[in-house]
């Protein structure tokens, strides 16, 4: 009897804006050939996070090396969406050796994890590890997002969150899964703060599990693959304050895509971008601009009040080069604003 080996995945969960995306990038080009497949979820009808993973332009990083879960968290949509998009990973010819599964900054892992116990797939695949990316400014700054004055006041007038704090719930329910811990950002911080953040960080966390420091997520493979973890058979050392996830709500968030003019310069636009994210409750802002008089796609991140920017590739030949932002935010927040200032 011939006993075939599972394939390994690698769940990556982490805040929004956390720098997940950058990290499953980072692990694809410095994959040495390995036969990698990625899986990402991501709220909203524009696929930012693919087409950012598959600009990469190197080996592994093919169009058809990355499938897209879109308009949904994946902890919610286990049986109509995450389990046949694996079964299509598995079925193909040359089933990946590796598959990296990128969650959406909402989602609970636990959920996710409880799925590989599906008859369907529990013979083929194992969870190798949950790695949880942290922002580590976020957390010195005593928040998971850059105004908390705000979100509290968003909070309070909307009966519909039944969470004492939802941000902090998700936050730590993320923490609890991990296997691994990736402190991202860390360059931003000094030694004091990181200190303070990783103290934080470790009083979360259930077990032992290791916490490595990142700038701009960028990680050895070997660090982050192969942690052995079989985490669907570990799951009551993996605490939840959602239980099995059935209550865990998603309609304290929402997300809306809104179109942006090109931009006349790169930082005209970032100054924009910053004077949306100041309108209550925003969480994340991200997307694809065009640049007048620029040959290249412009890619900007927005966490709280941080705003990134850099071109990552040309514009194709005939790609629609129409702009349009990602917004997510708690729910109600003020999407005239947002627009107004994207606007101009």
């Amino acid at each position: 009897m011939t006993i075939v080996a599972k394939i390994p995945c690698t769940i990556v969960t982490g805040f929004l804006g956390a720098g997940k995306t950058t990290l499953v990038r980072h692990v694809i080009e410095h994959a040495k050939g390995r036969r990698l497949a990625i899986l990402v979820n991501e709220f909203g009808d524009v696929g930012f996070d693919k087409s950012f993973l598959a600009a990469c332009g190197v080996e592994g990083c093919t169009e058809d090396a990355i499938v897209e879960l879109p308009n949904g968290c994946i902890c919610c949509t286990v049986a109509d969406d995450f389990v046949p998009a694996l079964e299509s990973l598995l079925g193909r010819a040359e089933p990946p050796e590796h598959i990296l599964i990128e969650t959406s900054g909402l989602a609970l892992p636990k959920p996710l994890v409880q799925a590989f116990q599906w008859p369907a797939i529990r013979s083929r695949v194992t969870v190798d590890g949950v790695v949880a990316v942290v922002d580590g400014p976020a957390v010195a700054a005593g928040a998971f997002a850059e105004d908390p004055a705000a979100l509290a006041a968003q909070r309070a007038a909307d009966s519909a969150v039944d969470h004492d704090n939802p941000l902090e719930e998700v936050f730590e329910d993320q923490l609890l899964c991990a296997d691994l811990v990736v402190l991202n950002k860390s360059d931003m911080l000094g030694s004091e703060a990181r200190a303070r953040v990783r103290a934080e960080v470790e009083a979360h966390l259930p077990r032992a599990v290791k916490v490595v420091e990142t700038e701009n997520g960028a990680i050895d493979p070997l660090v982050l693959l192969g942690l052995g973890a079989a985490a669907e058979d570990d799951l009551d050392a993996r605490p939840s304050h959602h239980g099995d996830g059935e209550d865990h709500d998603h309609d304290d968030f929402e997300t809306v895509a809104l179109p942006v003019r090109p931009a006349v310069t790169a930082g005209d636009l970032a100054a924009r971008v910053e004077k949306a994210a100041e309108a209550a409750g925003v969480l994340r802002i991200k997307g694809f601009v065009e640049v007048e008089g620029k040959a290249m796609r412009l890619v900007v991140q927005g966490v709280g009040r941080r705003v990134t920017h850099h071109f990552d590739r040309p514009w194709r030949p005939g790609e629609s080069r129409d702009g349009r932002l990602v917004v997510i935010g708690l729910k109600g927040f003020d999407q005239d604003a947002v627009a107004t200032a994207l606007a101009g």
